[in-house]
């Protein structure tokens, strides 16, 4: 694969974007026929992608190959549970084999299936379906006493804000993903909001910025509660925020939202524009978007799990089981992964989130070796960015998260910028990068989340 910019810590690094240029340039070259690829979460709700496969697809494992990695890229960026195919019987039944209880998206499957409350199906059509999905306006409120409260794998960070002026916020270490127990989370949870309330003469709102998946204020499935059994998430996770925001008032209003969704909310308050991807980079990778209008889709947006890599030895998600998708890329794993590769020793004993802070504790000492790190970090970002960018319509992308504090956070925007100045200039020009000032950064999700509900 010919690429005009290359990562230095990871030679066999293939983005998706250029591997379906390419191919689209072949098909253009050898003749080929339409595919479409639809997700459809209920019958108000279908969004459908077409693109071109060679006409001889039934025995081209590169076809197969590619329009899976597309159905998997638009089942984790819009959400639903069900995938219908039409235009080629060889793509259907190989994205049918490989979504079914058991088949090599086994944990797609089961996702999709919980998170939507039914069972998954990959079907047939003879023709595309049409796409039919409507924006909402939500968020924007700061009238009043409000609590923003963000939860993230390693750290949670609360806001406490009057009227649209922040007086008061923290940042608390924390370590969800590690127990067992829901009550270490809810304990947690609780503690930054009542240390909130507490800096405030009254609570009018509250507004949560959550990784994983939210509907309706309920949690569905996050990796904040990974090590929960599942048969205790009924009780003790679906209705946490709920629960603790009812203790700090029966009547508050609460809004809960994906924290990717709060990220592209808080960029789109700061620039008065719309059109914009948020990507928070902290224990894992969490995308949000508001559209060109200003409002959110309700798309599912978990970045993390979509490929971007068709590297076959790209690192394996232990979650998910796939390689080459996000959350090896753009998170704290995207950087420790690739210490050993810059020549620094972490140690084996110390957490993820203390990994990181060491790394970026020699950036900040002007140790040369972690700029590889942030260096192959943007590179990957940059042809990230063109492959997202074949879904969503993008203006800006903000980039927040603990991964992007300091000058590695920089260096990584910069590298990502001269991939598409180099390899997408029509998207470089349109598109700009954008990241926080190091405040805003770190608690901006928290202050953005706390105009998510509207007061009663």
């Amino acid at each position: 694969m010919n690429l005009q910019v290359r990562p230095p810590l990871e030679a066999g690094f293939a983005p998706l974007c250029v591997a379906l240029r390419d191919y689209a340039a072949e098909v253009r070259q050898k003749g080929g026929r339409s595919v479409s690829v639809s997700v459809v979460r209920d019958a108000e709700r279908v969004k459908t992608y077409s693109f071109d496969v060679l006409a001889d697809d039934a025995g081209d494992a590169r076809s197969l190959r590619l329009a899976e990695r597309v159905a998997k890229t638009l089942l984790w960026i819009y959400g639903g549970a069900k995938l219908v195919i039409s235009g080629s019987r060889a793509v259907y039944e190989h994205i049918r084999d490989a979504y079914r209880p058991g088949g090599a998206r086994d944990f797609d499957v089961d996702f999709m299936s919980t998170v939507f409350e039914k069972p998954f199906e990959v079907c047939w059509s003879d023709e595309p379906l049409p796409t039919h999905w409507q924006s909402r306006p939500v968020g924007r409120h700061l009238d009043g006493c409000r609590i923003g409260f963000d939860a993230g794998g390693s750290d949670r960070k609360v806001s406490a804000v009057i009227d649209g002026e922040t007086v008061y916020s923290e940042e608390v270490i924390w370590h969800p993903k590690l127990s067992a127990d829901p009550a270490y989370q809810r304990a947690g949870i609780l503690e930054s909001m009542r240390t909130a309330a507490s800096k405030m003469p009254r609570v009018d709102a509250i507004g949560v910025s959550t990784a994983g998946v939210t509907i309706d204020n309920h949690m569905t499935i996050s990796s904040l509660f990974i090590k929960v059994p599942r048969e205790m998430h009924a009780q003790h996770v679906r209705n946490v925020y709920i629960d603790c925001a009812r203790e700090i008032g029966a009547d508050i209003p609460l809004e809960v939202a994906n924290d990717g969704d709060v990220t592209a909310l808080a960029g789109s308050m700061d620039l008065g524009d719309g059109g914009v991807l948020g990507i928070a980079m902290g224990t894992s990778e969490a995308g949000g978007y508001v559209d060109a209008e200003g409002n959110l889709t309700g798309w599912l947006s978990e970045l993390a799990f979509v490929p971007i890599d068709l590297n076959p030895d790209a690192m394996r998600d232990e979650w998910s089981g796939d390689c080459g998708c996000g959350v090896k890329y753009f998170s704290q794993d995207g950087v420790i992964k690739l210490a050993p590769e810059a020549g620094i020793e972490l140690d084996p004993a110390a957490t993820p989130a203390e990994k990181l802070k060491a790394v970026q504790e020699l950036m900040a000492q002007g140790d040369p070796r972690p700029r590889k790190i942030y260096e192959t970090l943007g590179v990957n970002f940059g042809y990230a960015i063109a492959y997202y960018a074949m879904f969503y319509d993008i203006r800006h992308v903000l980039v927040m998260g603990r991964v992007t504090s300091g000058k590695g956070g920089e260096l990584l925007l910069e590298k990502a910028r001269e991939v598409l100045a180099k390899e997408f200039p029509e998207l470089a020009e349109k598109t700009a990068l954008r990241i926080p000032d190091e405040k805003s950064r770190r608690v901006g999700q928290s202050v953005a989340a706390a105009s998510l509900a509207q007061r009663a």
